[in-house]
């Protein structure tokens, strides 16, 4: 799943605020799932692959401008070598698989940099990870209190069997904000770090 946040608070009238949130989801391993349905090995690879941002790029696998041998990426996704090489044929074979995976980059997380930049995390367990709008409320919330989003990531939930949505902020999260955040639609559970 891909996830591009906009946030934006604009001034209306003295005192007002409008706050404007775009997020574009999209969701594109049911039409290509079917490439690797025969070979679980396969989908493997390739989930870890989106999950990672792995590309194929001159026939070769790599991780933004590092390229990975083959073995490396089998030992990493606890694969055999060979479903890796097979993996990699499949996707140059076929135009539609080639476009995506030819076009993926890995994402900096800083839910471990956080702590160490005074910065707040706050991870959401979803009641319902498919349900729409728990990063728009949650997003709301926060910026009603004049706290910054500096990186909001979320989980697949086709490939994350717990997924969850993380939130980076400029600040700590004060305390008072966690039953706001808890009551928050969609929202199952908070943890504020």
């Amino acid at each position: 799943m891909y996830i591009f946040i906009h946030y934006r608070m604009k001034k209306r009238k003295k005192g007002q605020y409008l706050y404007t949130l775009n997020v574009l989801i999209y969701t594109m391993w049911k039409q290509i799932e079917h490439y690797f349905n025969a070979y679980p090995q396969r989908k493997k690879i390739a989930q870890k692959m989106l999950e990672y941002g792995v590309k194929i790029q001159n026939n070769n696998f790599y991780c933004g401008p590092i390229e990975l041998a083959d073995s490396k990426v089998a030992r990493a996704f606890q694969v055999d070598r060979r479903a890796v090489t097979a993996t990699r044929d499949v996707i140059t074979k076929e135009p539609e698989l080639l476009k995506i995976f030819s076009n993926l980059a890995p994402t900096c997380h800083l839910k471990e940099v956080a702590p160490h930049m005074k910065w707040g995390v706050i991870e959401i367990i979803p009641a319902d990870p498919s349900m729409s709008g728990i990063l728009a409320d949650v997003a709301t919330i926060i910026a009603t209190n004049n706290i910054s989003i500096r990186q909001a990531i979320v989980d697949d939930f086709e490939f994350t069997e717990e997924p969850r949505l993380y939130i980076i902020t400029e600040k700590q999260i004060p305390g008072t904000l966690l039953s706001t955040i808890r009551n928050a639609r969609g929202v199952k559970a908070v943890l504020i770090y």
